[in-house]
């Protein structure tokens, strides 16, 4: 039975999301039907559609107590909004269903585990958040929630846990058929983030394993909505670590997204890590998620703004992006990201260029313009001291890429694009190349550029606002 609390939801989001249209959206990211919108959840394969929900605040466009939007799409680029799928309207999570993931049940139902969030007075006299485990089962396009919830409690995890910070549950299928989940949680101390592991026969009644990794207070604090699957002959492990100090350029302040490739050993449910390497090195990638397709590739999106940074205008309805999804591969133990392959089905006005000689000038190619694009730009290095790319650009605005030769640094800089906060505006990450050339892909959309050099071996994502109305690209050099 559908709450009314859900029935309001449903009736406010239909209601307002008339008034955004198809102009103000990106091409082809998924922004809210209306509001809020951060971490994606329940990223799945479901009834011949992808299905992606996502963090959800329908009535604001901040954040508020949680709900879970959800779209569908057949390509995973052009996203159909369905209704809001769950929303806070139990005693165990009325101040918010955070997030979570989906499986597919024997029976052909989904299966959603999310944080259920309540409030609960301390001994100190304080009120505190409550994190538990919940269960909703539906058919992709209503649930309902299990009457057994929460289904994991404070009761469920290993000594030493706090109630406040557990979090973030990533469900899957093993090949016998059970099911396993990691869960976030930090230690009642306060001494930082770890991977709990539980297990399930039905994906209705789970019991705790194992601690499978600690973080011992190296990479943040809390960790945030962990991902785990097998890859290329490797298990790697995904989390955004909070409250994280800048380690060169590899890790930056605040919130982080990093990842690691090593071993799990299924005798002792513990995990063996390599060392952490950021997953995107932009201002704006947070909380990925990430499904096998049904042709066995990986794909993650993430949420494509920052905690650090809220750019949104004042006029907008709506508030959070998606990435573009991301085909994931690892070699030599490194995690390569690439835009899903779907998106060359939608190629249209194709422009080539070769052979052109910038000598410390700047330069506009004809026909190479636009806010909505997919560019490769390969570069010869032979006298080359710097090169940039300006975006978005206009005779008072632009979003500048830099790549310095020597330096063999690669930055990205907003802070003339229009903006009137004082954000974070650059940041940039080492690229080294040995190659005769050294090659960035751009993919641009209206309000977001994401970059991967060096064919996918890192990537860098950048939210910007500059009026959709600034189209000009601009090439120059320093040097040959």
């Amino acid at each position: 039975m559908i709450s009314q609390t859900l029935r309001d939801a449903r009736r406010y989001e239909d209601a307002m999301a008339q008034n955004i249209t198809p102009l103000e959206r990106p091409e082809f990211h998924l922004s809210p039907k209306v509001g809020w919108m951060n971490d994606p959840n329940g990223f799945s394969y479901y009834k011949d559609k992808f299905h992606l929900f996502y963090q959800y605040y329908p009535y604001d466009s901040q954040w508020g107590p949680m709900h879970w939007g959800h779209a569908v799409s057949d390509d995973l680029l052009h996203w159909e909004y369905l209704p809001a799928a769950i929303a806070p309207d139990m005693p165990y999570d009325y101040v918010g269903c955070f997030s979570g993931s989906a499986i597919t049940l024997p029976d052909g139902k989904q299966l959603f585990m999310y944080t259920s969030v309540r409030k609960e007075a301390q001994p100190d006299g304080g009120v505190r958040d409550i994190q538990t485990q919940s269960l909703a089962v539906g058919d992709g396009m209503d649930y309902e929630k299990d009457v057994r919830n929460p289904i994991l409690t404070a009761e469920d995890m290993p000594e030493n846990s706090s109630p406040f910070d557990f979090r973030d549950p990533k469900m899957w299928k093993c090949e016998d058929g059970t099911y396993r989940c990691v869960i976030v949680n930090d230690r009642a101390d306060g001494t930082g983030g770890r991977i709990l592991l539980y297990r399930s026969e039905d994906g209705f009644n789970w019991e705790f394993e194992s601690v499978m990794l600690s973080n011992d207070g190296r990479f943040g604090k809390m960790w945030e909505c962990p991902d785990f699957f097998a890859l290329d002959g490797r298990q790697v492990l995904i989390v955004s670590p909070q409250f994280m100090r800048a380690e060169g350029l590899e890790f930056h302040n605040g919130n982080n997204s990093i990842y690691f490739t090593g071993d799990y050993d299924k005798e002792t449910m513990t995990y063996t890590r390599g060392d952490a390497r950021q997953v995107d090195y932009g201002m704006d990638f947070y909380a990925p998620q990430t499904v096998e397709t049904t042709d066995g590739r990986r794909v993650m999106v993430a949420w494509l703004q920052s905690w650090d940074n809220f750019m949104t205008p004042e006029d907008m309805d709506w508030t959070g992006l998606m990435t573009l999804p991301r085909e994931l591969h690892v070699e030599d133990d490194s995690l390569v990201q690439l835009p899903v392959r779907e998106i060359e089905n939608y190629y249209t006005g194709e422009r080539s260029y070769e052979n052109v000689t910038l000598e410390n000038q700047s330069a506009e190619l004809d026909g190479i313009t636009g806010r909505s694009f997919d560019m490769t730009v390969e570069v010869k290095k032979e006298d080359l001291e710097g090169f940039s790319i300006l975006l978005a650009c206009d005779d008072e605005n632009y979003t500048e890429l830099y790549y310095n030769r020597y330096q063999e640094l690669f930055t990205v800089d907003r802070t003339y694009s229009g903006l009137v906060r004082d954000v974070i505006c650059s940041r940039s990450m080492k690229v080294a190349n040995e190659k005769e050339t050294i090659k960035f892909r751009i993919v641009m959309d209206k309000y977001t550029i994401e970059v991967f050099a060096n064919d996918g071996k890192q990537a860098m994502t950048t939210l910007i606002y500059t009026d959709l109305k600034s189209q000009g690209i601009v090439f120059s050099s320093d040097g040959k």
